[in-house]
């Protein structure tokens, strides 16, 4: 009798307290739930034993890495209908403990745990990796980035396209390339620090070297790129000999912590930020501000969330913090521009640009389908997986407003008061 479909639909109705959204499709090919509704893909038992051991987001994650679970069709209306129904619905949601009291819902779970064989727990899939406290070390720092970014810079073309930027695009129109995009944020990101033939540049966390090479090639500077990632920085070394730009930028593997080479003009840090954890905030903002010269300008581009009433009880993503960035945090705008003020910065621009990632994370997405075997050939299903789920979930959020990105322009303004800022300040719009 193929009734699996049937029986995951009622036990997931009775503990999410609602209709399910989503037609599911069982190993044993049985489908329950709306005819015409995205197709949730449970493909074996083991998918049911990861939710079981590890209930909630992380067990999911499991399941989708290893190809456990997997969707038939778009996979962001799937996550879409998913996430209105179980992420964001407010303090009526119940919680699981809440949902077991009903003795039906118990009844269920029983089935299930009947349902998904042998009770044993399943390995957590090879691209896991362990999790450990957050200390932001040099060491602990360089690990993180070399699992996130030496995946190979073959893989990293697919997704990104030509101009190796990965970082928020900045859109004209939703209708056009993500290398104009990509080329116009280098371009906002010049004019914001105002650079100028002569000047020097400092890239913290250049990656693969698009913002140096734009700003020696464009605009005349000098830049030192920094970055702890082997393979991007080997990658960015070829580029900037093809270029013909080895006089005027330097690539180092190297800690921003460790740059003595001060003072510069300007500095940029794009989607650098992120990595360095809040407890580590003051000291990254101090250190930006004693390598600049006085009257130089920051561009800190960086991801941030929404505030939470209890800042205390926030919790890192587990699936971001296992699969995708290890020891990664956000933090609120606010707290940003407060750090950067507490360093001696004056913050004199805030921009956001939310809207503009979900545009480019649809595009790299998008990049990704489109040649995915070759994607998979160059890491592992596993990885290609956490890939694309990490990009089309994080699509949804800036488009949901759960996460957004801002550029916070700042400048070590000398104790004349000079800031050397334009009287109408967004000029380079």
């Amino acid at each position: 009798m193929q009734d699996a479909a049937l029986r995951l639909k009622a036990l997931m109705e009775q503990l999410l307290g609602a209709p399910l959204p989503v037609r599911i499709r069982a190993w044993d090919g049985s489908e329950a739930g709306p005819p015409e509704s995205p197709v949730l893909v449970v493909r074996n038992r083991r998918a049911l034993r990861r939710l079981l051991w590890k209930p909630g987001e992380l067990g999911m994650a499991r399941a989708w890495v290893a190809g456990d679970l997997t969707v038939d069709g778009d996979l962001y209306a799937v996550l879409d209908v998913m996430a209105g129904l179980v992420w964001e619905r407010g303090e009526d949601a119940r919680t699981l403990r809440e949902a077991l009291r009903d003795p039906e819902v118990r009844a269920a779970v029983w089935g299930l745990v009947r349902m998904a064989g042998p009770p044993l727990p399943p390995a957590p899939p090879r691209e896991e990796v362990r999790r450990r406290p957050h200390l932001h070390t040099k060491r602990s720092d360089r690990r993180a980035i070399s699992h996130h970014y030496d995946v190979g810079n073959d893989f990293y073309e697919i997704v990104l396209g030509p101009s190796m930027v990965y970082s928020c695009a900045y859109w004209d129109s939703p209708d056009g390339t993500l290398e104009g995009a990509q080329r116009d944020k280098l371009g906002l990101v010049a004019r914001k620090l105002d650079l100028k033939p002569g000047m020097r540049l400092l890239d913290v966390g250049c990656g693969w070297g698009s913002m140096a090479i734009h700003a020696a090639r464009e605009h005349g500077v000098s830049v030192v790129g920094v970055t702890l990632s082997q393979e991007q920085a080997a990658y960015a070394r070829k580029r900037v000999a093809e270029e013909g730009l080895t006089d005027r930028i330097e690539i180092r593997v190297q800690d921003y912590r460790d740059v003595t080479d001060g003072p510069y003009d300007a500095i940029s840090s794009i989607g650098m930020a992120e990595h360095v954890g809040s407890d580590r905030y003051l000291e990254y903002a101090r250190d930006l501000f004693a390598l600049l010269k006085p009257g130089g300008r920051l561009l800190n581009h960086q991801i941030g969330r929404r505030p939470w009433g209890n800042e205390s009880a926030y919790e890192i993503d587990e699936f971001i913090d296992a699969y995708v960035f290890p020891d990664g945090e956000l933090a609120p705008i606010g707290g940003t521009v407060s750090g950067l003020e507490a360093a001696g910065f004056e913050v004199r621009d805030v921009e956001s640009i939310r809207e503009h990632y979900g545009l480019t994370l649809r595009r790299w997405v998008a990049n990704l389908e489109a040649d995915w075997p070759t994607a998979v050939r160059l890491t592992s299903p596993g990885r290609a997986r956490v890939w694309r789920l990490y990009m089309a979930a994080s699509a949804l959020a800036f488009e949901r407003n759960r996460i957004g990105v801002n550029q916070v322009l700042a400048v070590k303004t000398p104790d004349t008061g000079t800031s050397g800022m334009p009287l109408r300040a967004r000029s380079w719009r």
